[in-house]
């Protein structure tokens, strides 16, 4: 019975999500295209606009792997009975830390070149701190892979 419950909410709530995420990553598109004509009819700078459409992007991209994980790792059933939950993480994270660590690193790099066409050098900051973070998820990610590793 017990199992039953939590097979039916573990079904559940990750189509629920997985459609909650395939949806917030269809309407970023929607924004994507609706602020890009909007930009170009207002004869907006062309550099902001895609520099902005860029970065909408890249959060439609990041939300969308995100459904993609929970609808693979979650909705199906039976699969993960046979592991545990470090198998499962090693399987699941390393694909969405990957698209984190890209989402991070195209937004540093695009706000370096916003600041750099700004001439807001004292604000590089900003781009240096996402970049560090970037690095340090990475290595985390690294560290954590090599010490679960089963062949030792």
């Amino acid at each position: 019975m017990n199992s039953s419950i939590t097979s039916f909410m573990r079904n559940f709530f990750s189509r629920a999500l997985t459609i909650i995420f395939f949806g917030l990553a269809i309407i970023l598109v929607i924004s994507l295209f609706t602020n890009a004509v909007q930009g170009l009819i207002a004869q907006s700078d062309l550099t902001e606009i895609l520099l902005k459409s860029i970065n909408t992007g890249i959060i439609a991209l990041a939300v969308f792997e995100l459904a993609l994980i929970i609808n693979k790792e979650y909705s199906e059933p039976g699969e993960d009975d046979n592991k545990n939950a470090i198998e499962t993480l090693r399987g699941t994270l390393p694909r969405f830390i990957g698209t984190v660590c890209v989402a991070l690193s195209l937004e540093g790099l695009i706000m370096v070149i916003k600041y750099s066409q700004l001439d807001l050098a004292g604000n590089l900051y900003y781009p240096v701190a996402i970049i560090t973070s970037t690095a340090l998820l990475l290595s985390s990610l690294a560290l954590f892979l090599y010490l679960t590793d089963k062949q030792k």
